[in-house]
């Protein structure tokens, strides 16, 4: 049987669980073709992390290749305000429009800037921990995980709290096109908001070029470097991105993250025992059920994987998920293990496409989780999670949970 048959991105029953099926790909090979996709699966963790170091491969392949010269079909004409979106931003982009939009972004979102959010993340996090506790319980995504992050990034940001409510619908209808093979009405919720999460920016954007606030937009218009600044278009794309990329991953890692406490009840309880476990603890919890399962390259130049030739123009699908259930990198990959010392997870990529927003992730992860542990130790889950449908970005939809 073709190992890939193991590998069912549209199937609910393996998004619940794709641990198993990952476990089939490692011990079949190196890479696998997946039709579907037309893409090259790579479930080894040393493979996954050596490709992401890899210049041979690209998020993008436009600053060397036109499309057709690459062979690949131009996306639609109607899809163009996600893409003018999408592909400036820091995440999308190679070469040195890469290195000078990720350098002056930088100077803007500093550590200093992570580390003088720490009060209104530990803020938030209170706040919403008094709203679940007072209520009795709920939908721990709805009540924790998605509003967190949100109202951390509109703090860092400078979004107006009136307006914050926009913010995360917006994010989710754009982060529907980051699924494998998305239809008509995927990509038309993403254009929709496209345009009107950038028309947004712009006004903010003018707003503070006028009267400019102890904010990020205000620090990214500021932000030169040798007479180098970002374009509007560029500082709008850099707000989005923060966003989407820092927003969606912290909500699925605190879901899965919980789900995997409540199947381990002894790994809490040492948790509210020595709170200096935390830091940790993150850390092996985004690598036991991560986040972000699937990030894609362009193949740029012919690379070689086990014997198998993958030409220019190809696409490699990375498996994060089952790369950080490696047994040749991770000792009992299948145990969570809070006091896990070596652990070379790959939850926020490598390279130079490595996540600029980790140290937020990981403020936030470590506020939501310390204040419900140590504020909530009868917490326990009220039903199984309920899944959301996307398999890249992969999370419970509803976490019901009693105190």
């Amino acid at each position: 049987m073709d190992a890939t048959s193991a590998f069912d991105p549209w199937s609910p029953e393996f998004t619940a669980d794709p641990y198993p099926g990952y476990a089939r790909l490692r011990e079949a090979g190196r890479v696998h073709w997946f039709e579907p996709t037309r893409q090259w699966l790579v479930p080894h963790h040393a493979d996954v992390s050596a490709l992401l170091r890899d210049r041979r491969l690209g998020r993008t392949y436009l600053h060397r290749f036109g499309h057709e010269e690459f062979g690949r079909t131009p996306p639609p004409p109607e899809h163009q305000p996600f893409h003018r979106l999408n592909d400036l931003g820091m995440l999308d982009l190679e070469g040195a429009d890469h290195t000078r939009i990720r350098r002056l972004v930088s100077q803007a979102f500093t550590p200093r800037t992570v580390a003088a959010l720490a009060p209104a993340v530990t803020r938030l996090a209170r706040e919403l921990v008094d709203g679940l506790l007072a209520d009795g319980g709920g939908d721990l995504m709805a009540a924790l995980a998605e509003p967190l992050p949100v109202a951390v990034i509109a703090e860092l940001l400078g979004v107006p709290a009136a307006d914050r409510e926009l913010l995360r619908p917006w994010s989710a209808d754009i982060c529907g096109m980051y699924e494998l093979n998305p239809d008509q009405e995927t990509a038309r919720r993403a254009v929709r908001a496209s345009e009107e999460f950038s028309a947004y920016l712009a006004g903010l954007i003018a707003e503070r070029r006028a009267e400019p606030a102890d904010d990020l937009i205000s620090a990214l218009i500021a932000a030169c470097d040798d007479g180098e600044r970002l374009s509007e278009e560029e500082v709008v794309a850099t707000c989005v991105l923060l966003l989407n990329a820092g927003h969606e991953a912290t909500v699925n890692a605190t879901g899965n993250g919980w789900w995997a406490l409540f199947r381990h009840p002894g790994q809490p309880a040492a948790l509210r025992a020595d709170p200096g476990l935390l830091p940790g603890a993150v850390e092996e919890l985004l690598r036991y059920d991560t986040p972000l399962q699937l990030f894609e390259r362009w193949v740029l130049d012919d690379i070689e994987i086990g014997g198998t030739v993958i030409p220019r123009g190809s696409e490699v699908a990375l498996l994060f998920g089952s790369a950080n259930h490696d047994p040749a990198c991770f000792r009992d990959p299948g145990r969570l293990d809070l006091t896990r010392a070596e652990n070379p997870h790959l939850g926020f990529g490598a390279g130079i496409h490595y996540c600029l927003g980790a140290p937020l992730a990981r403020l936030e992860l470590a506020a939501s989780f310390g204040e419900l542990l140590r504020r909530a130790p009868g917490l326990r889950p009220a039903s199984e999670p309920r899944w959301k449908p996307g398999f890249v970005m992969r999370g419970p939809r509803e976490l019901l949970v009693e105190v």
